[in-house]
């Protein structure tokens, strides 16, 4: 989809029912209703290289009734409804390419029930993890799915995130017990109960996770939490070769280690890191990695991967013993995205990730690599490696047409190759609107039948966050 596309409405919306809608819900809502250009161009464009598509209005709900009121207002109106976060998603999922209103939950942020001996909490869809984290810090308890900013959970569920600790805590479809979600037609559906399991009936709670606001809008998450571990220990290793680092991540993986985290970044990506967050790392493929569990089988742990890193050439393994150090370095990991944009500066960083199984992780990366090179990008590397996630990052100037078309077909190949070696054209980032083209190619016309079947059935009349998720057709 080209960017001409991107910004084109996929169907007429009256104007006059949009401003009659914006009417009513300046009347039901007050000052919590902004139209303001500054404040809906915030929520038009976030971290995605996709245009600014701002909304006609930006709503702030204080509760599940005020968003079903939302809801029936733009239902009775045929008006866009757009979930927002706090817009840290990077595949336009909170564009507004057919204006509407955008549901803003920054209000609705409050954690309602932590069950500590069933280690679950209730929360509203605002909380970011941070949030969350600090909120249970004092219970001995952690929500551990981390992709890096501060997102929201709502926001999380919806994108079906991941981050750094998928690879021991899974994503979030693993992590979600339950939500509540206010449907098109404004009524409220609860998915499933506190249970840790069940077989009533179809699992609505992953259908929605992962539905990128598309079906409907969370209101409330029941959300699974773990203890802290009583140790935790972080290093580096760095490698002569990518293909060295990733191969020790497969052995790591294959050997049974229960590595909590391990994170690829390549000489570019190391380059930009030391020079962002002020670090001295060495300036080759390197593999962070991070243990929990008890003193002794931390050290075991660490012992056993540090044996597979020697014999595939990867040491020396520094260790970050204090807790400052291991969250300086992690810090450095969760913004490796803002260190990419400085080494060229002006451009724009247009970061897509591909997901295959670990087994073809090396390869993917080796061809992924070679073709960024062979198109003349500068594109460094990251990845959840643990579970064959990578992210491969092009720095492009996004005013130039020709580098524009070049990065399109970049990105192309990419998806491909992820498809062809048995993977997904995403991990964590979503759908939204920037991949929209490759899930076709993915799930096959009759999975996306399916999709659209069930969409049709929620959203008769495509007003949640339309022109996202499933290509026109």
């Amino acid at each position: 989809m080209s960017v001409s596309e991107m910004l084109a409405p996929a169907a007429a919306r009256d104007p006059k029912s949009t401003e009659a809608a914006i009417r009513e819900l300046a009347a039901a809502f007050g000052n919590r209703l902004v139209t303001s250009q500054a404040v809906r161009q915030q929520h038009g464009h976030t971290t995605t290289w996709i245009p600014n598509q701002p909304p006609d209005a930006v709503v702030f709900p204080q509760s599940a009734a005020d968003v079903q009121q939302v809801v029936r207002i733009c239902a009775t109106r045929n008006i866009p409804i757009i979930p927002f976060g706090t817009g840290t998603s990077l595949e336009g999922h909170v564009n507004a390419p057919q204006g509407g209103v955008s549901v803003d939950f920054r209000d609705m942020n409050r954690v309602l029930a932590v069950h500590s001996e069933d280690l679950d909490c209730v929360i509203e869809p605002g909380v970011t993890r941070k949030q969350l984290n600090e909120y249970l810090r004092d219970q001995g308890l952690f929500f551990p799915i981390d992709p890096g900013a501060d997102a929201s959970l709502g926001g999380m569920a919806a994108t079906r995130a991941s981050g750094t600790n998928a690879v021991r805590y899974g994503t979030m479809k693993d992590n979600v017990l339950s939500l509540k979600v206010v449907l098109a037609n404004g009524e409220i559906m609860t998915t499933a109960s506190r249970a840790k399991k069940s077989s009533a009936g179809y699992d609505l709670t992953r259908l929605m996770v992962g539905s990128e606001g598309t079906l409907g809008i969370i209101t409330e998450l029941t959300l699974k939490l773990y203890g802290i571990p009583e140790a935790i220990s972080a290093g580096i290793c760095p490698f002569p070769s990518v293909d060295a680092a990733c191969n020790a991540t497969i052995l790591t993986i294959q050997s049974g280690i229960p590595v909590a985290r391990i994170e690829l970044l390549d000489a570019l990506q190391v380059q930009a890191t030391n020079a962002y967050s002020k670090l001295t790392l060495p300036e080759t493929p390197m593999l962070l990695v991070e243990f929990h569990g008890s003193e002794t089988s931390v050290a075991e742990q660490a012992e056993r991967f540090g044996e597979i890193a020697k014999d595939l050439g990867g040491g020396p393994f520094e260790w970050a013993t204090k807790a400052e150090e291991r969250s300086k370095l992690w810090q450095a990991r969760h913004d490796a995205y803002w260190a990419q944009r400085g080494i060229r500066p002006g451009s724009e960083a247009l970061a897509t990730d591909v997901c295959v199984p670990i087994s073809r992780l090396a390869e993917c990366v080796a061809e992924t690599q070679a073709d960024a090179a062979q198109a003349g990008f500068i594109a460094p590397i990251v990845g959840h490696v643990g579970d064959g996630n990578f992210h491969v990052t092009p720095l492009v100037d996004v005013n130039d047409a020709d580098e524009m078309k070049k990065v399109t077909l970049f990105l192309e190949r990419l998806a491909a190759r992820a498809l062809r070696m048995e993977g997904t054209c995403t991990g964590e980032h979503g759908i939204g609107q920037g991949k929209i083209n490759y899930i076709l190619a993915e799930h096959g016309p009759v999975t996306i039948g399916v999709m659209r079947a069930i969409k049709q059935t929620l959203d008769p009349q495509n007003i949640m966050n339309p022109g996202k998720m499933l290509p026109a057709g």
